[in-house]
């Protein structure tokens, strides 16, 4: 399968509490629902068809209780998501949750790196990591994330976890999708590409033209 983030991030690069005030409030965050006010149907009409690739669900401890919460009592028939992400296998991981109780779903408490790139190795289409940014940074530096869609909010949150921390691993990425919604969001989909390239500037004629990305 190919491993999928789909991330909703400030234009600072915050992913804390995107969807209410009171989805995380750990460290002292209090802006949360800063992604919300620019949702719009051309937006969630995408977001479904990225959902009907996955096979199932790679997420992390705190985004898999909050979705447990929430997924299983929504019993609007006009919401595109509902019946996938309640039936969709959920690989949870984490070291101190013992009992998942949103099935179907499997823990993962061993080794993040060799049960991801087991999982990875079966056949299948997508695994997709939504929210879950610290399993997301662990999937990152181990160089196991194929692909990237991030939906970038029309807005500075200032404080909260990022996606991406100050340090890590430099990694290459080729833009394969570009769009924007009515609402103002700006959806942008990478493959990574390995090790991230770095060149000194020498001139414009030393600049070639670059390949069509998308």
């Amino acid at each position: 399968m190919r491993l999928t983030l789909v991330q909703f991030v400030s234009l600072d690069g915050v992913s804390q509490g995107p969807g209410s005030p009171e989805e995380d409030t750990s460290d002292g965050f209090t802006r949360g629902g800063w992604f919300v006010p620019h949702m719009d149907p051309e937006f969630i009409d995408l977001a479904a068809t990225w959902l009907e690739r996955a096979d199932a669900l790679l997420l992390g401890r705190r985004t898999y209780e909050a979705f447990a919460q929430a997924w299983p009592v929504i019993t609007d028939e006009r919401d595109p998501f509902t019946v996938a992400m309640n039936g969709l296998h959920k690989y949870v991981a984490s070291r101190t949750l013992t009992k998942p109780t949103w099935g179907p779903s499997t823990l993962i408490g061993g080794d993040l790196v060799a049960e991801v790139a087991g999982l990875k190795a079966a056949p299948g289409r997508e695994l997709q990591v939504h929210g879950s940014a610290r399993l997301a940074q662990a999937l990152f530096a181990a160089g196991l994330i194929d692909e990237m869609r991030l939906v970038i909010a029309p807005t500075i949150v200032g404080q909260g976890r990022r996606l991406l921390p100050a340090a890590g691993p430099a990694t290459g990425l080729r833009m394969t999708g570009h769009t924007t919604t009515p609402g103002g969001l700006a959806i942008l989909t990478f493959e990574t590409s390995g090790a991230a390239p770095f060149a000194a500037y020498e001139g414009v004629r030393s600049i070639q033209p670059a390949p069509t990305a998308c």
